[in-house]
């Protein structure tokens, strides 16, 4: 079936860049343009082959990749159209418009459909739903597409554990009885009463700074209902974020320097879990950036990168070590690692590095301080290099503000979070600084 569909590039900006768009005529007179979310300059356009030239510059991505992005986004419009024929629709154009984006999932339109003419009636009509889940459930759907990709669990398992909260109380949740008291109970109920999912062994509690994330979306939650008038003002003074500072490690150079070197010829599917965790020590990004580079995000010994949490670009100065990693990565074309893959196999090269010496730490749960005792690689994580290199670089006395810059920290006070240093530590750094100063001596002069 023959779609009067084609790609164009025909708005230039003041950048001389243009946005490339896909052209539905859907009759003689009227026509629509959908975005493709895909930028090149302006001579980077072949007129007649409607398709990208060869010479796009790097920084706007690979031609062949976008091209066949082109390809694959028209025959998506081509579904769309066809849906909309399928079911009757008598704008089809309109409809195209409404419901067409790069990242359809075709097979989930005719849900969008029901959703989206459901929101309608419901816009019209001027009762508005205040079930305090179904608000929840929009809020979250307000928020996928602005968020980085981990912030719409956190909001579920707000929710998860308010649905725990409502089961345990025997009584709905409403908006009416939100008050100091429902905050009280539900923090003892998160503290000592909630039994944690998919554990193998019974957990009863959560850590404090779980409820303290929980307290803060819930805030924050109520806050976005209030200023939409969805809901009255409600009094949360005295619904305290609780906080504690986490104990976490970090390593040395000495001891990145043992990860590196360890023989893993009896465990070669371990050396790839290696190169990354020793990647992400030099570079200080976090798991989700380091571990979805391409050859694209390295220029010049220098990497850029767009990081996925905060929505900021750093600029990251590489070290050899760091370049041999990525070149190797990109000739090989290594398939991403999921999160709890990398934490696994990188606590069995650290027991195969040596890092056993015994490390306790402790946090609260409720008013009770837990106490665990471990060898120093079964406490490693993902985490663990982004700390890493934070540490590593304020003990060599690089400036907070340059580390910031490159670790994306946007205040001092997250920032310092980062730095985990021990008292003998602190102390030597103070007395280099003495010396350097000229200040061992400083009364006796």
């Amino acid at each position: 079936m023959y779609l009067p569909l084609k790609p164009v590039c025909i708005r230039p900006r003041k950048d001389r860049t243009n946005l490339i768009h896909i052209q539905y005529c859907y009759n003689n007179e009227q026509k629509t343009l959908l975005d493709t979310r895909i930028s090149i300059p302006i001579d980077c356009w072949d007129k007649k082959n409607l398709c990208i030239t060869p010479n796009l510059p790097p920084s706007f991505g690979d031609s062949k990749k976008l091209n066949k992005s082109l390809q694959e986004q028209i025959r998506l419009v081509e579904n769309v159209i066809a849906f909309a024929r399928q079911k009757g629709v008598k704008e089809i154009g309109i409809f195209t418009k409404e419901y067409y984006s790069p990242g359809l999932d075709i097979f989930n339109l005719n849900d969008l459909v029901k959703k989206r003419e459901q929101e309608k009636k419901q816009k019209q009509n001027p009762k508005i739903n205040l079930d305090f889940f179904f608000q929840i459930d929009d809020y979250i759907e307000s928020k996928i597409k602005k968020v980085c990709k981990d912030m719409p669990r956190i909001y579920r398992n707000m929710k998860d554990h308010l649905l725990e909260f409502q089961a345990f109380r025997g009584k709905v949740i409403t908006f009416d009885c939100l008050d100091l008291t429902f905050y009280e109970n539900l923090v003892d109920f998160l503290s000592f009463e909630y039994v944690q999912k998919r554990r193998k062994e019974r957990i009863v509690g959560l850590k404090t700074n779980t409820i303290g994330k929980t307290i803060k979306q819930l805030r924050t939650f109520l806050r976005n209902r209030i200023r939409k008038r969805i809901i009255p003002p409600i009094d949360m003074d005295g619904w305290t974020i609780l906080e504690e500072e986490v104990d976490a490690i970090y390593l040395t150079w000495n001891e990145i320097k043992l990860i590196q070197k360890v023989d893993l010829s009896g465990h070669p599917h371990l050396e790839d879990y290696r190169k990354d965790f020793v990647l992400g020590c030099l570079t200080g990004l976090r798991f989700s950036d380091f571990a979805r580079l391409d050859e694209h995000d390295m220029r010049d010994d220098m990497l850029y990168k767009k990081q996925e949490k905060s929505d900021h670009w750093v600029v990251i100065p590489l070290r050899t070590t760091a370049v041999k990693i990525l070149k190797n990565r990109f000739e090989k074309n290594i398939p991403v690692l999921t999160n709890a893959e990398f934490n696994r196999h990188i606590k069995t090269i650290g027991n195969l590095a040596g890092l056993n010496s015994l490390i306790k730490h402790s946090y609260k749960k409720g008013n009770k301080d837990i106490i665990q005792v471990k060898p120093k690689y079964s406490w490693i994580t993902s985490h663990t290099c982004r700390r890493s290199f934070c540490t590593n670089e304020f003990l060599a006395g690089t400036p907070v503000e340059l580390i910031m810059k490159i670790s994306g920290h946007k205040s001092v006070k997250d920032f310092y979070k980062y730095i985990r240093i021990t008292p003998e530590e602190a102390g030597n750094k103070i007395k280099e600084l003495w010396i350097k100063r000229g200040e061992m001596a400083v009364l006796e002069k």
